[in-house]
């Protein structure tokens, strides 16, 4: 199973796009941002003694802050484009960085039997991924953790779409970064309520904490205010 050329070309075009700039994505907020409060959410459940797969790693910015954190920490993005963007981001080596079709289940357990079982950090993919592709994306999760890992999923809600969708009407016409998103056929916060966990429930793992949070963005508002998107986390395990 592949994703839809749509899809992928989307996703390729936009980072071939964006320069090496920090921040340029807009969603390329700092780990102390992202990675640093979620993996204070995921440490209760797990003892960080595996390795750490970063599902969706765009240029590596999280992945880098993990790989600080964890033993071995692996990046992984559909993009070829984003995954050089994350090496010449990471010239001493920190982080390992490579291309993974996430709905492709056979390179996933390709993955996971050289890894062995690991955690998992996967920020803001299900939200943007096609309908169809949804469901193995949540069986890539749980393929990689196998029985011992734990993973933090973190998901825009369909709440975001109207903040997106106020920044992108107001006047003068959207921020540039989110310009860039939009231009570029990308589509954020698709999924509807409820669908992120019947997903992860749906493909065997539990949940063992969830709640509300925003991802914060690299892109502001006229009047000079961060855009935080409104979304939920979820740190799950496979069922016993």
């Amino acid at each position: 199973m592949s994703v839809s050329d749509r899809y992928r070309d989307a996703w390729e075009s936009y980072w071939s796009d964006v320069s090496d700039a920090p921040g340029e994505a807009m969603w390329d907020a700092e780990p102390a941002l992202s990675a640093e409060p979620h993996l204070a959410l995921l440490e209760p459940y797990t003892d960080r003694t595996l390795p750490v797969v970063d599902l969706g790693c765009g240029n590596g910015t999280q992945t880098r802050y993990l790989a600080t954190r964890y033993p071995r920490a692996v990046g992984v993005d559909l993009s070829h484009a984003a995954v050089e963007h994350a090496r010449r981001a990471d010239p001493a080596g920190t982080a390992e960085f490579e291309q993974l079709n996430l709905v492709d289940a056979a390179a996933v357990r390709a993955l996971h039997e050289r890894l062995g079982d690991a955690d998992v950090y996967m920020r803001a993919v299900i939200h943007q991924s096609d309908p169809q592709d949804r469901a193995p994306v949540a069986a890539a999760v749980a393929a990689l953790i196998g029985r011992g890992g734990r993973a933090f999923v973190g998901e825009l809600t369909r709440a975001s779409r109207a903040v997106i969708g106020e920044v992108a009407k107001a006047p003068g016409g959207p921020p540039p970064k989110l310009e860039a998103v939009l231009a570029h056929g990308l589509r954020p916060a698709e999924a509807d309520e409820r669908e992120v966990s019947d997903l992860l429930e749906g493909a065997g793992l539990e949940i063992l904490a969830q709640g509300a949070t925003t991802l914060p963005q690299t892109e502001f508002r006229a009047d000079g205010t961060r855009i935080d998107l409104p979304a939920e986390w979820f740190v799950v395990r496979g069922r016993e």
